[in-house]
């Protein structure tokens, strides 16, 4: 991997020094507070004046509000050290910045400003992040990380997609495909990191069974994952898609079993990546459970994204922090605190999900999950807002 490149000489505010900055304060930040309000939304207690349903809303948030600002701060981290260039800072930093934040805002207000334009305020971030990073990758002549973009682009039109299901009273077919996107970014990323962040720890350990690199296995297991999510995506209910998931199911648990995670328990920084990872296999046997109407689909969903994309994302904007802002690489008891709280927020919920009439384990899954995020935003705030560490 190449080192990554020493910055521009940079005299303004240290969030706008490096992509991760600003963008895993603001995902961490918005994950919270869109949890926070959503069940009093949800239950009528507030109002926003936004076009979309309660749900729909809540929905949308999540899919296209706040996990494209944490992807974004980890390609704008990545990519530099894919590619050997400076990273994006100052005043383009900024506009990407000031482009999520109105997209946010459109879409609190769409009822006042018309879903039209909310929708091409909103739907602009994702194609600028790609256009970005495209140009960025493509100029390192890093093709291999092109890939990377195919998800990417298929999170952003899924988002057009959404808001004009919403708008013309349509069911959500464009919620499958993004939540598809996401999985498929974190089986092609976590199926990087993991191993390797893994390895290179073990190998200051005694000697010991090592991750797997990666191998033929591995491409059947993310290609057979491809279709079981294209199979749940056109046909969600029968009992071929079913077959398609549990295979996925099957193929991605045997993947995670092969990176040697039973000996990252005394690093909590890699073992809460195993663990988030670990929620992939989980969500393709409940959905695959769904397609035969054994659970609600929401278990699986839920498994997916609180699961999988929180629990993976918040490990990675902790790990990716402290090692770029000159930390040692090393959970705290507040960070491992952070990793129980979202965690336990997963659990929760896809047993919520499970036993609809628990409505204590909605409440108890909001709750930590917006704790854990921002008891991020207190513990690593510091961090992202001050000069790198000498």
């Amino acid at each position: 991997m190449v080192p990554i490149p020493r910055l521009r000489s940079f005299s303004g505010p240290a969030i706008l020094s490096y992509g991760f900055r600003p963008f895993f304060f603001l995902a961490a930040f918005y994950a919270g507070l869109a949890i926070a309000i959503w069940l009093p939304i949800f239950f009528g207690a507030l109002q926003l004046p936004t076009a979309f349903n309660p749900l729909d809303w809540h929905i949308h948030e999540m899919l296209f509000g706040y996990l494209p600002a944490a992807i974004t701060g980890f390609l704008l981290t990545a990519i530099p050290n894919w590619t050997g260039r400076l990273p994006l800072q100052g005043g383009s930093l900024a506009a990407l910045v000031v482009v999520w934040l109105l997209g946010r805002l459109a879409v609190a207000c769409s009822a006042q400003i018309g879903w039209l334009a909310a929708m091409i305020v909103d739907t602009g971030f994702l194609f600028l992040v790609a256009a970005a990073a495209a140009r960025e990758i493509i100029h390192g002549r890093n093709w291999r990380n092109l890939k990377v973009l195919v998800p990417l682009l298929v999170l952003a039109l899924s988002n057009i997609g959404f808001h004009l299901e919403a708008h013309y009273g349509r069911e959500h077919p464009t919620v499958r495909v993004a939540i598809s996107a996401i999985i498929v970014l974190i089986m092609v990323i976590g199926g990087r990191v993991i191993p390797s962040f893994t390895r290179n720890s073990l190998a200051r350990l005694p000697p010991g069974r090592m991750p797997a690199p990666f191998a033929r296995f591995d491409v059947v297991a993310i290609a057979t994952a491809i279709i079981a999510l294209l199979a749940w995506t056109v046909w969600p209910e029968g009992i071929v898609t079913a077959v398609f998931l549990l295979l996925a199911a099957l193929l991605q648990f045997l993947r995670l079993a092969r990176w040697a995670g039973e000996r990252t328990f005394g690093d909590r920084l890699l073992l809460v990546l195993h663990i988030g990872y670990l929620f992939v296999p989980i969500g393709f046997a409940l959905t695959a459970a769904a397609a035969l109407s054994l659970v609600p689909e929401s278990a699986g969903i839920h498994a997916f994204m609180a699961g999988a994309a929180g629990i993976m994302t918040l490990a990675v904007m902790t790990r990716a922090t402290l090692g770029h802002t000159g930390h040692e690489l090393a959970a705290s008891r507040m960070t491992e605190i952070l990793y129980a709280l979202v965690v336990a927020a997963a659990v929760f919920r896809v047993i919520a999900a499970l036993e609809p009439a628990w409505m204590l384990g909605l409440y108890l899954a909001a709750l930590a999950w917006s704790a854990g995020f921002f008891g991020f935003g207190f513990v690593y705030g510091p961090m992202l807002l001050q000069p790198r560490r000498s």
